[in-house]
């Protein structure tokens, strides 16, 4: 093994990117063998090396005294589908209200194995996206999301704000429903195998085994990408070919990770997107959260256009 292979994988990757923006309904049939050791070297390398350890104990130097033959290994347990990943080991932090988030510290081998499909399926999946999406991906962040939001409501007919909360997304995304959604994409059964076996995989918390399925791993490198398929198909693209073409005025979607806003013309349309929301999380497995999701007015052109919307 060498660099040559490394930078070999690494132009793949570019490639099905490639591939991904030319041709949106084109299916990925061979992706895990992108998996070998000197793409996973790349993968540990890029990892932070002062994170607590998962329930092995082992941390990113002790898997370093003897990392080529560990990666060899790995990859052999991945080729013949030996590897588990292990379960996470759960801990609660405080969110600042009083209340506390769950989160799942990963074993070192989840890290690396996790990252190498993330950088697969980001290569892929970065050219579907839509540009309404900015929670973690690459070159975005929450000061964007807050920039367009502002760019909005002062250059377009934004009267009425959207405020939605997805209740514990993260813990009740459908399993089924995630893989029906990779498999537009994805024909690799290896991969997709792999895939659940880290949806499966469950936490350790307070020494219990907690099974786990529905759901993605919170605090895992995997999760946030997971959780951007599934509302891309689920959210994003309904709300940009069905919302918009169903309702009398302006209307623009942002959202960040499971956070989002709809930026409305229309108080009535505004009314009708909230009501469309909850029969459209309804039907794959989730629910808005009915304190947390309103209607509120707010907008430059507010009081001028009052007139001339229903009420």
């Amino acid at each position: 093994m060498s660099n040559s292979e490394l930078n070999n994988t690494l132009y793949k990757l570019s490639s099905l990117s490639k591939c991904a923006k030319e041709n949106k309904t084109f299916q990925f049939e061979s992706l895990a063998h992108h998996l070998n050791v000197e793409f996973l070297k790349d993968c540990y390398n890029n990892l932070a090396r002062n994170k607590a350890v998962g329930i092995d104990k082992v941390s990113w130097q002790d898997y370093n005294s003897n990392l080529d033959e560990n990666l060899r290994k790995l990859v052999q347990r991945l080729k013949n589908k030996s590897f588990r990943p292990l379960p996470a080991k759960r801990v609660y932090i405080p969110k600042g209200n009083g209340e506390t988030r769950p989160l799942g510290i990963s074993t070192i081998e989840n890290k690396i194995v996790e990252s190498g499909i993330s950088q697969i399926l980001q290569s892929i999946y970065e050219m579907d996206f839509l540009d309404c999406s900015y929670g973690c991906r690459p070159k975005r962040n929450t000061h964007q999301a807050l920039n367009q939001i502002d760019t909005t409501i002062m250059s377009k007919p934004v009267n009425h704000i959207v405020e939605a909360d997805i209740k514990g997304f993260f813990d009740n995304v459908n399993h089924n429903m995630l893989i029906e959604f990779l498999n537009i994409r994805i024909k690799d059964s290896s991969l997709i195998f792999l895939i659940k076996r880290f949806l499966k995989a469950g936490y350790i918390d307070d020494n219990l085994l907690i099974k786990t399925d529905v759901g993605t791993p919170q605090g895992s490198i995997l999760s946030p990408l997971l959780a951007n398929i599934f509302l891309h198909y689920v959210l994003d693209t309904w709300f940009e070919k069905e919302v918009k073409t169903h309702i009398r005025g302006y209307c623009e979607l942002v959202r960040y990770a499971d956070d989002f806003v709809c930026l409305v013309q229309y108080k009535d349309d505004a009314n009708k997107i909230v009501s469309a929301l909850y029969k459209r999380f309804n039907k794959y497995g989730l629910t808005l959260h009915p304190d947390k999701t309103r209607v509120f007015s707010f907008g430059r052109f507010e009081r001028g256009n009052s007139q001339n919307q229903k009420s």
